[in-house]
């Protein structure tokens, strides 16, 4: 039977509203709070990967590869539940496989090459800026895991930008940047100093790239 026509919109909503109710639980002293906060994020995780799926991502490669990543990324969000060292490592191999499958997705298309090259550049200057900041404050036995994972990420920004320049799909480069973004919230709340104010702008960012990622298999039929 065919959905609606507003499904995906209906869908999106429904994200950005799990999303809101995980922040509002993460400042709540209800003793259930902790539980319901990790309902609201797994809300808001199944919601993004509904988007991918009623717009059709399981129809083209590109959509497959972003369906994937999306899958991957809500186990990832399920694993960063616990605080335990084992799961935050599950975890993060999650992630890092995500963000291999959206680099593969987006080095499906077109990619301009000058595009591929700055952003090369400068790949490299935030990542090196990224470990010096964050590199005292890792334990030793991470800290070959989230130089990977900093790789992996930087390689999903390039070929973002690519492929943004050769088609113009713009929603691709913001995306995978607010994926990226929303990553340093994590490192910060994980290993610098955790706040409240890290998931204020993590959540948010996160959550909405992953909208947009899930947004971009349209038209990729």
């Amino acid at each position: 039977m065919p959905l609606p026509p507003f499904a995906p919109l209906a869908l999106t909503l429904i994200c950005l509203a799990c999303v809101v109710a995980q922040i509002a639980f993460d400042r709540s002293t209800w003793a259930f709070a902790p539980a319901a906060r990790g309902v609201a994020k797994l809300g808001a995780s199944s919601a993004f990967v509904a988007v991918a799926v009623v717009l059709g991502a399981a129809h083209s490669p590109y959509g497959r590869l972003v369906l994937a990543a999306l899958a991957l990324g809500w186990v990832g969000d399920a694993l960063l539940l616990s605080r335990r060292k084992p799961v935050f490592l599950a975890g993060l191999v999650a992630f890092l496989i995500a963000h291999g499958l959206y680099a593969a997705a987006f080095a499906s298309g077109p990619l301009d090459e000058t595009a591929l090259a700055v952003a090369s550049l400068l790949s490299v200057a935030a990542g090196a800026g990224f470990l010096r900041w964050v590199r005292p404050h890792l334990p030793r036995a991470l800290t070959w895991p989230v130089r990977a994972y900093v790789a992996v990420i930087l390689l999903m920004c390039v070929a973002a930008a690519g492929h943004t320049v050769a088609t113009g799909r713009g929603v691709v480069l913001l995306g995978a940047l607010l994926f990226a973004v929303s990553d340093v919230a994590v490192a910060r709340d994980r290993f610098v100093e955790r706040t409240h104010a890290n998931h204020l702008w993590g959540w948010p960012t996160y959550f909405a790239a992953q909208l947009l990622l899930a947004w971009s298999v349209v038209g990729m039929g």
